[in-house]
């Protein structure tokens, strides 16, 4: 004899466990923390001033008067 299923909670479970895959797919795309995105925006702050900071400057002319 067959198990007797509950459509509405057959349903419902459905609906949570597709909701729970689409969440999954979009950590992966778009998750990243807080802590990430302050980590990278430091490393390429102190990498623009390392760069900034060897820049030479250029050397003044006189002014033709």
């Amino acid at each position: 004899m067959a198990d007797i299923v509950n459509l509405r909670q057959a349903r419902k479970q459905k609906a949570r466990d597709d909701k729970e895959q689409a969440a999954s797919q979009n950590r992966a795309l778009h998750g990243r923390t807080k802590a990430e995105k302050e980590r990278d925006r430091l490393i390429a702050e102190k990498s623009e001033r390392f760069v900034a900071g060897h820049h030479r400057e250029k050397p003044s002319r006189p002014n033709d008067q």
